[in-house]
């Protein structure tokens, strides 16, 4: 399965918030890229509303249900009792759980299953009910993934941070790419899809496949606007296997999606 690539619009928003203009338009890229054959477009809201405000996911929702009512929507961030709200209230296909703290410049870690297990299994649950497809952050740790899989999520997604900065290192991106793959691994092996995202370009991006090719369920990955506009990109995402969201006509496929970031991550800059 080839990946399928969801754009993230935070940088976009970031250079539209440093003047205060309504430009650069933030669906306008999301348009772009949906045109160019993303599968899907990704949000990460944090409270400051530095980059994506809160009202700029209505508008991206009502982007994708009008004109593009084949692709995803894909919001990602730390649930906090807001963070959910914005999500009951916009309907992803797709919601990501990170452990941001607010101060935090980026996502740069994944979730300890195990020690937060407790907090994040309800919250699991809670979106579940609601027919999202939840997806939880992840460090390239294969040890990890049955605690992860225990919670009750329909995915991880891999943190290729560590791997997209060694783009000037093939021997650390060697040893980064084999914990990568023996985490996707082990997800396939316990029931899990396998998203991506962070610092993955055109340049890295195949390697990266390479190193999951024994997980068949590694469907998507994210990026950044620079590289997004690549004609290789996939063409709209197949339907995956995910339930059905009984919202939604019967005939809207359910897509699978993956985040890289700086392609940049089909998400990042966060």
């Amino acid at each position: 399965m080839p990946a399928k690539l969801s754009v993230n619009l935070n940088a976009v928003a970031m250079l539209r918030n440093r003047r205060g203009l309504p430009w650069p338009s933030v669906t306008g890229f999301g348009r772009i890229a949906l045109e160019a054959g993303a599968c899907g477009l990704t949000v990460h809201p944090r409270p400051d509303q530095r980059h994506i405000r809160f009202s700029d996911v209505p508008e991206i929702r009502a982007l994708l249900d009008d004109e593009f009512p084949d692709r995803e929507f894909n919001i990602e961030g730390f649930p906090t009792e807001d963070f959910l709200m914005l999500v009951e209230e916009n309907q992803p296909e797709q919601v990501t759980l990170v452990p941001d703290d607010p101060a935090q410049a980026t996502s740069d870690h994944g979730w300890d299953f195990a020690g937060q297990g407790d907090f994040l299994k309800p919250i699991i649950a809670r979106l579940k009910k609601q027919g999202f497809r939840v997806s939880l952050f992840a460090d390239p740790d294969p040890d990890q993934v049955p605690a992860a899989a225990a919670l009750g999520a329909d995915r991880i997604e891999l943190y290729t941070g560590p791997y997209g900065g060694c783009h000037d290192d093939s021997e650390k991106a060697a040893i980064e790419l084999e914990k990568l793959g023996k985490t996707a691994d082990a997800a396939a092996a316990h029931g899990l899809g396998v998203n991506a995202g962070h610092d993955l370009t055109v340049a890295n991006l195949s390697a990266l496949r390479a190193a999951c090719r024994n997980s068949a369920r590694f469907p998507s990955a994210t990026g950044s606007p620079p590289m997004r506009w690549n004609t290789a990109w996939p063409k709209p995402c197949a339907a995956s296997s995910a339930p059905a969201r009984a919202d939604l006509p019967p005939n809207r496929p359910q897509m699978v999606t993956a985040l890289p970031r700086p392609l940049t991550r089909m998400d990042r800059v966060s």
